[in-house]
């Protein structure tokens, strides 16, 4: 919605981004009763140049344990995803290398594996949620020598709700082109498939929250 555009030409305070960071922690508070246990960005700009210190910053001081890294394993293979979406990635990817340290400096962990963007909207289905896990955890666990037993945690980047009415909602401009159309609920239904359940029951996946890790 701008942000990036605004951040390129310096038009951001940094100061005034962390004052929003924790304007945003504070009414999570007195919302629920206690901190968030995971924090991120609304497509990824947690991880963006100068944002990412002043976000570490923050999630430092509240104790805020738990964020996201969008590296998503093999997703350049995913010839479905049209490119500009593709372009986006890449440029997410590289933004989220660039911040592992800051976030390692201050404590920050995250999950061993991201997958969001190869199942999102109509690309999401039973059957490519079910590839898309068991891929990255192949991979995973194929990097180096690891002792039976080992638990792996998965982030799956998911989107569920209902198409948001014209001129209701979303991030300051109105909701976009995504909230408005038929794909969340789609992922909705999808990830309430009886199917999906089953696949993670075979595969021995526990659903957990950030607060369970």
């Amino acid at each position: 919605m701008g942000f990036r555009t605004a951040l390129s030409k310096g038009l951001l305070k940094m100061s005034e981004v962390k004052q929003e960071l924790k304007a945003q922690v504070e009414l999570f508070r007195e919302l629920t009763g206690h901190l968030p246990p995971h924090m991120d960005g609304h497509q990824h700009v947690h991880v963006l140049p100068e944002v990412r210190y002043v976000f570490a910053q923050v999630l430092e001081e509240y104790g805020i344990k738990y964020t996201r890294v969008p590296v998503e394993p093999g997703l350049r293979k995913c010839d479905w995803i049209a490119p500009s979406l593709m372009d986006f990635y890449q440029g997410v990817e590289e933004d989220s290398l660039n911040t592992v340290d800051v976030f390692t400096k201050h404590g920050i962990r995250w999950p061993d594996i991201y997958i969001g963007l190869s199942t999102m909207g109509k690309n999401m289905s039973v059957g490519n949620i079910g590839s898309a896990i068991d891929a990255a955890v192949g991979d995973f666990l194929g990097q180096g020598p690891r002792s039976g037993g080992v638990t792996v945690s998965v982030e799956l980047m998911v989107h569920p709700g209902y198409p948001s009415a014209p001129d209701a909602g979303g991030c300051g401009e109105g909701p976009d082109d995504f909230s408005q159309s038929w794909e969340r609920l789609h992922e909705l239904q999808t990830l309430m498939e009886p199917e999906l359940q089953r696949h993670y029951k075979t595969r021995n996946i526990q659903l957990c929250s950030f607060k369970d890790i």
